[in-house]
């Protein structure tokens, strides 16, 4: 269970200041949106909703908490009253995650008491931006492989264990294919993947020890690093050597792993040291800094790879790691607002608004609208528990993956167009707030 803590103290200061005011039952509709893109996707992917719509049912101050606020001696006791019994109620709007999603448009609507609705901002930004992140990374690595499984390897570089398993969820919605995180696969039920580091190898008086002593143990999913001293030069022939004699046994060494080095023209002499040696069934495993870049430059060369592992770059989302999530309020008691701002791509929408998909574009327009196309946002929680069942990770891999093929190959270019009542009454504001 999430704290009722992790939220940025202004939004307690909000909270109390609303109940001060007599506006903290107020009904409320938030947005939560993405501005642009980060720098280096093309395509967004919703990722985090089911995870955070689970702590908003289970959301509320427990003692030790309330103890910690009545110490800092900055709120009133009729507001630690209040929060004590407080339990999230609000209704809950989403677009199912997994989506393939664009800019300026409601990812989640969030209405309900004014006080609720602004104490989960926090909760909503971190978890649905991030996931979000490494996800829509995840996508183009996917995308960069061309159809070759891609393994996540980013445990160990990841932003601590919460954000490990964030990620290691976050890339299978992508489309990766195993994780090498076995608390994440035993908690979202992923594929777990992994063999040896160079740490094995070095362990035995000889690489070709170490190979042995590695088949020996896993005969039937054996993959093999080789690249620990001379990998076609002594790894690969050890390689051979023990696929050889894995065959005498009745079994099949399953693949050898590069991690290093010009991975083209050394997966090139893997390749045919193994095809020379009958091995045409044993697969190369490329790893070691990879990222879409990199992997759609060895796709492009024809380098005979069947794999690839990913980690650093995918987790922590090196080529920019900033996901502009954004939560603003849009309306309140039935009056539209927006925030308004010399610059106009950070001027919100005002009101209360869905999303349809069309086959040219996406439409945001208000709730109360009709349009062709389908209707984006979906009720998740009503009065702050769940209305429909949790969707598993399978799910929302196939929704990821049917969702993009259903856009095409330049799905990413689709614009998003306010509706024509909208964005008149978006003017109407703009015209209203500035005299």
């Amino acid at each position: 269970m999430t704290s009722a803590l992790f939220t940025d103290f202004y939004e307690l200061t909000m909270m109390t200041g609303y109940l001060a005011a007599g506006m903290a039952d107020d009904t409320a509709t938030f947005d939560l949106f993405f501005r642009h893109p980060p720098g280096g996707i093309d395509q967004v992917v919703l990722a985090g909703v089911e995870q955070v719509i689970d702590e908003l049912v289970d959301l509320r101050f427990k003692e030790d908490e309330l103890a910690f606020l009545a110490g800092l001696d900055r709120f009133p006791a009729a507001f630690l009253d209040r929060i004590a019994d407080e339990r999230f109620a609000c209704n809950v709007w989403a677009i199912p995650e997994g989506t393939p999603v664009f800019g300026n448009e409601p990812l989640l609507r969030v209405t309900g008491p004014l006080l609720q609705a602004q104490w989960v901002e926090t909760l909503l930004i971190n978890r649905v931006a991030y996931a979000s992140l490494v996800a829509s990374h995840a996508l183009a690595v996917v995308q960069a492989a061309r159809g070759k499984p891609v393994l996540e390897f980013g445990a160990r570089r990841a932003h601590g264990p919460n954000g490990a398993l964030t990620a290691s969820r976050a890339a299978m919605i992508g489309g990766c294919a195993g994780t090498s995180n076995v608390e994440a696969a035993r908690r979202f039920g992923l594929q777990v993947s992994g063999t040896q580091a160079h740490s094995w190898i070095m362990a035995f008086p000889t690489e070709l020890d170490a190979f042995r002593a590695y088949a020996a143990t896993f005969p039937d999913d054996c993959v093999l690093l080789v690249d620990t001293y001379d990998t076609l030069g002594q790894g690969l022939p050890n390689a051979v050597t023990v696929a050889h004699e894995l065959a005498d046994r009745g079994h099949r060494l399953r693949g050898v792993r590069l991690d290093s080095g010009d991975l083209g023209a050394l997966a090139r002499g893997a390749r045919a040291q193994l095809d020379a040696a009958g091995c045409h069934e044993v697969q190369i495993i490329a790893s070691g800094d990879l990222d879409a870049d990199r992997i759609s430059m060895l796709e492009r060369s024809g380098a005979p790879l069947d794999a690839y592992g990913v980690g650093t770059a995918m987790v922590t989302a090196r080529s920019d790691p900033a996901f502009s999530g954004v939560y603003k309020i849009a309306e309140v008691e039935g009056r539209p607002t927006l925030k308004l701002s010399g610059s106009p791509e950070k001027t919100s929408n005002p009101g209360r608004k869905q999303v349809w998909r069309t086959t040219t574009g996406d439409i945001v327009g208000l709730e109360h609208e009709r349009h062709s196309g389908r209707p984006l946002l979906e009720p998740v929680l009503s009065s702050g528990r769940r209305c429909r069942d949790t969707d598993d990770i399978e799910t929302i891999v196939r929704r990821c993956r049917d969702g993009v093929a259903q856009l095409g190959h330049d799905g990413h270019r689709r614009t998003v167009r306010l509706s024509d009542e909208l964005s008149a009454l978006r003017s109407q504001l703009i015209d209203e707030l500035r005299g």
